[in-house]
């Protein structure tokens, strides 16, 4: 069993969430996505950290969530294997995607509080993306959040574990499967 946290990443609209939602259901701990909650919040609040308004303050929002999120997962793992709906380095990706500096803080925490090793990352997936009220990027951008991902995580130290485009069960098989064999920390 996985003793830290392992990530699912990728672009939006690839079935991360609903991924990280069905390993919930099959006992698994989990973490929010940070930028969709961050989000839901400011629109409920009236706020403007919104990534088409204040980029730069929903960066930062983000940032203390996950930081949030990522003590929470270290102090489930153990228990049931943690999966995470996005890490630390998908915000230094979100950061480089807008053309924002990533800050000393930002990158410092990347590199010190660490996942597992290995790390899911959902391929862009044009069958299945959708926009809705909190994801307004168009496919396009989602395709370049996916290759901005799978820069990141490898100079964090990550190695990438790229996901089946498969439905969510198999997914999960898979997920489960890799978790059983060789994702030991």
């Amino acid at each position: 069993m996985a003793t830290r946290p392992v990530v699912v990443t990728g672009g939006p609209g690839t079935g991360k969430s609903t991924l990280v939602d069905h390993l919930e259901q099959l006992g698994f701990a989990r973490s929010v996505e940070a930028g969709r909650a961050v989000i839901q919040e400011q629109l409920a609040l009236g706020g403007d950290a919104l990534p088409w308004a204040d980029r730069a303050r929903f960066a930062e929002l983000m940032f203390r969530r996950e930081l949030r999120s990522y003590r929470e997962a270290r102090a489930q793992a153990g228990r049931a294997p943690v999966v995470c709906d996005r890490g630390l380095p998908d915000l230094v990706g979100y950061l480089r995607l807008e053309g924002l500096p990533v800050p000393a803080r930002v990158d410092a925490a990347a590199r010190r509080l660490r996942y597992h090793q290995r790390v899911f990352i959902a391929p862009p997936w044009p069958e299945i993306y959708q926009q809705d009220a909190e994801r307004k990027q168009s496919y396009d951008e989602a395709v370049r959040t996916y290759d901005v991902m799978a820069e990141v995580y490898p100079e964090y130290g990550y190695e990438l574990v790229p996901l089946p485009r498969l439905g969510v069960e198999a997914r999960g098989a898979f997920v489960r499967g890799c978790l059983r064999v060789g994702f030991s920390v």
